[in-house]
């Protein structure tokens, strides 16, 4: 017995050889993929400035402890609040924080004394400063506070209670 190889030994370096070759071939059918998507990708990636536009901000209201408070936010969710600021024509303004959170006594402090009607509404300029993507941002625009009074009943005069948020 000497030299002469068995035919379970070449039997065996045939299907090495054959599994060696099916991993190359799989190998290469892998680059060429990874080489074609690479190549198809070139011209189509988005660069910085048009991956994502800016988007104005806009507020919604949400009306709180029965008409007591009115929580303004941004509608977008990519917005993030600083501070808000309300003025309504010549008087003081309104600083409210990066909760959003207005109190009826504050905007009864805007609006004065009780209207007759007992129902109306006030035209505010609402200035945010916000964060998007990042920056720091200014923006706003006009809206309309909703309000109605209630009766304080025998001892305790007109409430203002906000009623809603609205674009003016």
């Amino acid at each position: 017995m000497g030299d002469t190889p068995s035919t379970e030994s070449k039997a065996r370096r045939r299907w090495i050889t054959l599994g060696e070759t099916i991993a190359l071939a799989a190998l290469v059918i892998s680059a060429l993929g990874l080489w074609n998507s690479w190549r198809s990708d070139e011209g189509t990636r988005p660069t910085p400035s048009e991956a994502k536009a800016a988007i104005p901000i806009a507020f919604r209201g949400k009306v709180e402890a029965n008409g007591k408070a009115l929580t303004i936010s941004p509608i977008e969710s990519g917005h993030s609040l600083e501070s808000l600021t309300l003025t309504a024509g010549s008087k003081p303004a309104i600083i409210i924080g990066s909760d959003g959170r207005l109190d009826a006594s504050q905007v009864q402090q805007l609006v004065g004394d009780p209207a007759k009607d007992k129902a109306s509404s006030l035209v505010v300029r609402i200035e945010a400063r916000y964060i998007e993507a990042g920056a720091l941002k200014r923006g706003g625009g006009h809206y309309r506070i909703s309000f109605r009074w209630d009766d304080g009943g025998l001892f305790g005069g007109d409430r203002l209670r906000l009623t809603g948020l609205g674009v003016a």
